[in-house]
C-alpha cells in the first residue's frame, strides 16, 4: 500500500511540476508581449505628438497598426502551442486511465 501512495505522489510532483512549467513559460510570453507593446505604444505617442502634418499622423497610425498587428499573431501562436502542451500534460493521467479502461474491456 505504501508503495501506490509512493507512486501516485511521485506522479503528482511531476504533473504540478510541468504545469508549473508551462505556467511560468506564459507569464514570461506574455510579460515580453507586454513590456514590447507598452514600448511601441510609447513610440507611437512620441512620434504622433511630433507629427506636423495630417497625412504624417496618418502614416505613423499606419505604421503602428502594422507593427502590432505583425507582432500579435507571432504571440498567439507561442501562447497558444503553450497552452496546447499544457493542456496535452494535463490530461496524460484520464487519457492513460481510458486506455486502461478499453483494453480491459477488450
Amino acid at each position: 500500500m505504501g508503495y501506490l501512495f509512493e507512486d501516485v505522489q511521485k506522479y503528482g510532483t511531476e504533473r504540478l511540476e510541468a504545469m508549473t512549467k508551462s505556467w511560468q513559460t506564459i507569464a514570461a510570453e506574455s510579460s515580453d508581449f507586454s513590456k514590447k507593446s507598452l514600448e511601441n505604444s510609447a513610440v507611437y505617442v512620441e512620434q504622433l505628438l511630433g507629427a506636423k502634418t495630417f497625412e504624417t499622423s496618418l502614416q505613423i497610425q499606419s505604421d503602428y497598426a502594422r507593427t502590432f498587428f505583425t507582432g500579435l499573431p507571432e504571440y498567439l501562436k507561442k501562447t497558444g502551442e503553450v497552452y496546447s502542451n499544457f493542456f496535452n500534460e494535463a490530461f496524460k493521467p484520464i487519457e492513460s486511465a481510458v486506455t486502461k479502461v478499453q483494453a480491459y474491456k477488450g
